[in-house]
């Protein structure tokens, strides 16, 4: 059922074309990342340090009434053109479109998939597309839970007759597969329009227990925005005679899956680019079915967005068994090296690196080094006996584990830390995950986690200064593996089942794993979460301050009774958003963290200079979407997407009253 209103509003969309990385311009927010080359940055500068104290709460959207919701899921960052919000809500993905002044409901659409809509691969809601030929025709580009590209009328939110059959197209054919099923392959982060062509990542199936070596591989496609047709295909598993096939051996290339762009993507509509952040290859911790370095897994790849044909590309983790895919978008920045102007793009990563490299040769803006790393006692693997190192900038979390990282707030608590320690292996960078109870081990202990470090939320960058801020995690995880049961999967090894009697757990993804360091506390020192800000222009670290104080469980803790436990940082990921003014940020959502409640609901506001904490205000619930930032009648407004487990979602639009 679709239902829609119109309004005087939406008759203002206009077109606007700005550069890449220099923001969200005119006071809009037209992507995911406010611009195409994903800077979370605008320029706005009426809420400033002078009169922020005032931010108060506009208006409020609640997405309860739209279809069951997972709230941690909800990590939408909506899009706002000619004074109209529009976003997706609901486990079926329905978009909708809001008046930005007032939060009133203008239209909505939904898209009954049936079954493969019951079945989603993911259920995560992070936004939409938007494009306009800048006269009479402005379009929303919404990819369905089931894996459908719709081209919505922007207007009235109605089908784009026009496009594909009724305005949808269908993104299962064409992956060389014979059968792609409901439940196989979706995706979880928006398209981009990069020159009139609609491009369209994937997210897969989780892969630390898969069933099978075989699976559905993410090409990424290019459709045209008016017809919907697809023009072309960029295999992320390449076939023989196209570069990278000899890194799958043994004819791995035929039957692997995944590698698709879950995060979201970015492009330069100048130079005609699109950037992808491909994820890995099938089995996230046992690759003995794909030996090789496994091209395009884990590569930043450049692609011509009118063609398909590859630019340039990078890998940064060879043959990954470590779950380190590229998991946010590539940032665009124009920056200045040693008096040279160049035109960057940086990776932010989940093992605390960034990559940076000319955006139009792919050539590293400073030097990458291939180093050697430990090596895999694991049967039937083999590991690459080097990986890729930045030399620049330095590492912006934790790398590897040693007993000086070790939790010291107490004598007792640090020997407890050691005899926890004492049962897994440690060491440096790409220590391989271990097979459970081999050599009285049981597993490798790895920092950072397979989730980050950093993950979707990426980084923000501020073209005016050259400056970019990350928010990431320092927490340990356990990579363990074990024999696959043959009856359920053919992959030889598979991660270790979750929750062994008497043996403790290092906190990975979701409420299921538990934080277990001595007593419950977490295993490493503080910050637990972080944000830091590196000058692009010359690679340094620039300040560096804890993302808010320990969650409420290490605050009560007996064992910590009288320990300051000021700035030593919840385990979330800060969402940020930075404009002429100020850095903002928040707590995160609770979805990485030692358990329910200890996410936080505090939304700051930054010195981005400094990293001094300017004002902080209590939100209805967590935050769980990057928060974007728009002018209307000469207001501005900051809009962030809120939720928590037992806490509808929402949005809450913030501005000065």
């Amino acid at each position: 059922m679709k239902l829609f209103l119109t309004t005087s509003i939406l008759l203002a969309l206009c077109g606007i074309r700005a550069e890449a990385q220099h923001g969200a311009a005119k006071g809009e927010w037209r992507f995911y990342g406010g611009d195409a080359g994903s800077t979370k940055y605008s320029s706005l500068d009426r809420i400033n340090a002078a009169n922020v104290k005032q931010l108060e709460i506009a208006w409020r959207w609640k997405a309860e009434n739209f279809g069951p919701q997972p709230d941690y899921n909800w990590e939408v960052t909506p899009l706002m053109i000619g004074g109209v919000l529009y976003f997706t809500a609901g486990s079926r993905r329905d978009a909708v479109a809001v008046d930005a002044a007032t939060g009133e409901t203008l239209w909505m659409y939904r898209l009954d998939e049936g079954e493969r809509g019951d079945r989603a691969v993911r259920t995560q809601n992070r936004g939409l597309a938007y494009w306009t030929d800048g006269k009479s025709d402005s379009r929303i580009l919404l990819i369905s839970p089931g894996f459908q590209l719709v081209a919505l009328n922007a207007r009235t939110g109605l089908p784009i007759s026009g496009f594909g059959k009724n305005g949808v197209v269908e993104l299962t054919e064409g992956l060389d597969r014979d059968v792609v099923k409901p439940g196989q392959i979706g995706s979880s982060s928006p398209a981009i329009v990069v020159r009139d062509v609609v491009v369209v990542g994937a997210a897969l199936q989780a892969g630390s227990a898969p069933a099978s070596k075989t699976n559905v591989p993410g090409y990424i496609r290019g459709y045209d925005v008016r017809t919907g047709k697809r023009i072309w295909t960029f295999r992320t598993i390449p076939h023989p005679g196209e570069t990278g096939n000899e890194t799958w051996e043994k004819n791995s290339w035929q039957y692997t899956g995944n590698t698709g762009a879950w995060a979201p993507l970015s492009g330069d509509e100048e130079l005609g680019y699109v950037y992808i952040p491909v994820e890995m290859p099938t089995g996230d911790f046992y690759g003995g079915a794909r030996w090789g370095d496994n091209l395009f897994a884990d590569s930043l790849v450049c692609l011509d967005a009118r063609t398909g044909k590859r630019i340039w590309h990078f890998q940064t983790v060879h043959h990954d068994l470590w779950d380190w895919d590229l998991s946010s978008p590539p940032i665009l920045a124009d920056i200045t090296v040693d008096g040279r102007k160049i035109k960057a793009v940086a990776q932010v990563t989940k093992q605390a690196f960034i990559f940076v490299f000319d955006r139009v040769t792919g050539r590293p803006v400073w030097p990458i080094e291939e180093r050697p790393v430990p090596q895999s006692n694991v049967p039937g693997e083999r590991t690459s006996p080097t990986q890729p190192f930045p030399t620049r900038p330095a590492p912006f979390d934790r790398q590897g584990i040693t007993i000086d990282d070790l939790i010291d707030f107490t004598p007792q608590l640090r020997a407890e830390a050691m005899r926890i320690v004492a049962q897994y292996r440690i060491g440096p960078m790409y220590l391989p995950p271990a097979v459970r109870d081999a050599d009285g081990k049981l597993g490798a202990l790895i920092l950072p986690n397979h989730t980050g470090g950093a993950n979707w939320p990426g980084g923000a960058f501020d073209p005016e200064t050259g400056i970019l801020y990350v928010s990431s995690v320092t927490n340990p995880d356990n990579l363990a593996l074990v024999v696959a049961d043959p009856k359920r999967s053919d992959m030889g090894y598979v991660a270790a089942p979750i929750g062994r009697p008497g043996v403790p757990h290092i906190n990975g993804e979701g409420p299921s794993r538990q934080n277990i360091g001595p007593r419950g506390l977490p295993l490493v020192k503080p910050p637990w979460g972080r944000i830091t800000a590196i000058d692009l222009n010359s690679g340094e670290h620039i300040w560096m301050i804890a993302n808010g104080d320990a969650p409420e469980a290490v605050k009560n803790h007996p064992a910590l009774k009288g320990v300051d436990l000021m700035h030593t940082g919840k385990p979330e990921r800060s969402p940020l958003l930075v404009t002429k003014t100020l850095l903002f940020g928040a707590d995160g959502s609770g979805l990485f963290n030692a358990g329910p409640g200890a996410g936080g609901k505090i939304f700051r506001a930054i010195d981005k200079r400094t990293g001094a904490i300017v004002h902080e205000l209590q939100l209805p619930a967590s935050t769980t979407g990057v928060p974007m930032t728009y002018l209307i009648d000469d207001k501005q407004y900051i809009v962030v997407a809120t939720g928590a487990r037992g806490t509808p979602a929402e949005l809450v639009a913030l501005a000065i009253p």
